[in-house]
């Protein structure tokens, strides 16, 4: 077996157990945050009064020592039967969506996602670097149950789509020291695409931004929660 099949396989084994673990967590974090267990089965610890769902915590987790960050690619699932269910309801057989559009789509969502991540962290003095070490905090995202309202993948124009939210789409983020391979922490987050109640056209470009916009601001939350843990983290 040559590098490219050993590689192959390896990403496929990993996709596996990241749709296995998350299927198992998200059964308990959709529910109230109040609800959610104190600690994980991975000895994390819950966060109390973030603004995302659920933040677990490696106790005694420290953030103030990394100053540069690797991300990984971003594996991105749709919501369960959303390809079958959106082509259920579309007339004709120009904008129903292939297996091929739903890749590119998800393609392109992982493309975004470091983008702007990279984009927004570095802003906010993290230099993102593709090589680990002691200064390097580790980020391993995914993107799952992703609800694209009206996907633009009409070959003859979109025609007149009007939609009040492009869709929604859940974060899935671990973050570990890149040096020893240690969890540090898990964040997992639901946003929807909300656009003031108003009723707006949807193609590729709206898509875009409103991913866009989300993605921004999950990755202006991760600079105020690497605060909060290291805050908490003095307090215990």
């Amino acid at each position: 077996m040559n590098k490219t099949q050993l590689k192959r396989r390896a990403g496929m084994a990993r996709k596996f157990i990241v749709v296995s673990v998350i299927s198992t967590l998200m059964a308990s974090t959709v529910v109230a945050k109040d609800s959610l267990p104190e600690v994980s089965s991975d000895g994390l610890h819950l966060m109390k009064h973030t603004k995302v769902r659920a933040a677990y915590v490696k106790p005694g987790a420290s953030f103030d020592t990394y100053t540069k960050v690797k991300i990984l690619d971003c594996f991105v699932q749709f919501k369960k039967n959303w390809e079958r269910d959106y082509n259920l309801n579309e007339v004709g057989l120009d904008g129903r969506v292939s297996d091929k559009d739903a890749e590119a789509i998800k393609q392109q969502l992982a493309v975004e996602f470091k983008k702007v991540f990279t984009k927004v962290l570095t802003k906010d003095g993290h230099e993102v670097v593709d090589e680990a070490g002691p200064d390097v905090l580790l980020l391993r995202p995914a993107i799952i149950n992703l609800d694209v309202t009206a996907p633009d993948v009409r070959k003859f124009g979109m025609g007149n789509t009007w939609v009040a939210s492009a869709g929604e789409m859940t974060l899935y983020l671990e973050l570990y020291d890149s040096a020893t391979n240690t969890l540090l922490a898990r964040i997992i987050d639901p946003q929807a695409a909300r656009q003031g109640g108003t009723a707006m056209p949807a193609n590729k470009v709206s898509n875009t931004a409103a991913a866009d916009r989300i993605l921004a601001h999950w990755a202006g939350l991760l600079e105020k929660h690497m605060g909060d843990v290291k805050q908490q983290s003095n307090g215990n």
